[in-house]
C-alpha cells in the first residue's frame, strides 16, 4: 500500500461510517408519540370498559370511536403546534433578515465576535464573517443557526406531522380493539397484544436513542400496563356503583 492509499484510507472509511440520524425531519416525534399514546389511552380506554362488564359490542364501538377521536384529535394537535412553532421562526427569520439589510455592518461584527468567543482569532474571525456576509442569503442561514438555534431550510412539515400523528395513533389504538373485531369477547387477548405492542413500539424507539431496547421495551410496557390496570380497577369500581 503506497503512502497516499495508507492516508486516504481512514478518511474513507470515516466517509463511509460517520453518518447521523435524521433528527430535524419533523416527523419522528409525533410518530413515536402518537404510536405510544394510541396503544396506552385506547388500552386503558377499553379495560376501563370491560372492567364495567359490558358487552362486547359495546367495547368494539368503544374502541373504534377511540381511535377515530384520539386519531383526529392527535393529528389536528401537531399540525397546530408545528404550525404556530413554523410562523414563530418564520417571524423571527424576517427580523434577522431585515437588520441585515439594515445594519449590515453590525451585523458583520456580532457574528465576528461570536466566533471570537468561540476560540477563532479576531483577524480571522473577522474574515471569515466578511466572507460568509458576501451573500445575504448565506448569511441570513448563519445567524439564523448561530441566534436562533434553527435551519431556515429544514423546518418541521405541518402535514408531515400531522400525518406521522394520525397514522402512528390509529395504528397504535387499533391494536387494543383489533381481537374483538375478530371475535374475541375476553378481555386477555387484547391486553396481550397490546403490551406486546407496547414492548415492541419501546424496542424500535431505542433503535434512535441512546438506550437499550429491552429496557426500552419495558419501560413503555410497565407505564401501559400500570394505565390499563389502573382504568380496569376504575371501571369495576364504577361498574359496580352504577350497578
Amino acid at each position: 500500500m503506497s503512502v497516499i492509499d495508507s492516508a486516504e484510507s481512514p478518511h474513507i472509511a470515516h466517509r463511509d461510517n460517520h453518518t447521523h440520524r435524521d433528527v430535524n425531519g419533523g416527523w419522528l416525534r409525533p410518530a413515536v408519540f402518537g404510536a405510544m399514546d394510541g396503544l396506552v389511552s385506547n388500552l386503558a380506554l377499553i379495560t376501563g370498559v370491560a372492567g364495567g362488564a359490558v358487552d362486547r359490542h359495546t367495547i368494539v364501538i368503544t374502541g373504534l370511536a377511540g381511535l377515530a377521536a384520539g386519531a383526529f384529535s392527535m393529528a389536528a394537535g401537531e399540525y397546530t403546534s408545528v404550525a404556530s412553532q413554523r410562523d414563530l421562526v418564520q417571524a423571527e427569520l424576517e427580523v434577522e433578515r431585515s437588520e441585515l439589510r439594515k445594519h449590515p455592518i453590525d451585523e458583520l461584527e456580532e457574528l465576528a465576535a461570536l466566533y471570537e468567543s468561540r476560540g477563532v482569532e479576531p483577524e480571522l474571525a473577522r474574515q471569515v464573517a466578511e466572507q460568509l456576509s458576501r451573500d445575504p442569503e448565506q448569511a441570513l442561514e448563519i445567524h439564523a443557526r448561530e441566534e436562533l438555534g434553527v435551519d431556515p431550510d429544514d423546518l418541521p412539515s405541518p402535514r408531515v406531522a400531522a400525518v406521522s400523528s394520525f397514522g402512528s395513533f390509529a395504528l397504535g389504538a387499533l391494536l387494543p380493539v383489533l381481537p374483538y373485531l375478530l371475535g374475541a369477547t375476553a378481555l386477555w387477548p387484547a391486553l396481550v397484544l397490546a403490551l406486546i405492542g407496547l414492548f415492541g413500539c419501546g424496542a424500535v424507539v431505542a433503535r434512535v436513542t441512546a438506550r437499550s431496547w429491552w429496557y426500552s421495551g419495558l419501560r413503555q410496557l410497565a407505564l401501559g400496563g400500570a394505565a390499563a390496570g389502573v382504568t380496569y380497577a376504575l371501571g369495576t369500581l364504577f361498574g359496580t356503583a352504577v350497578g
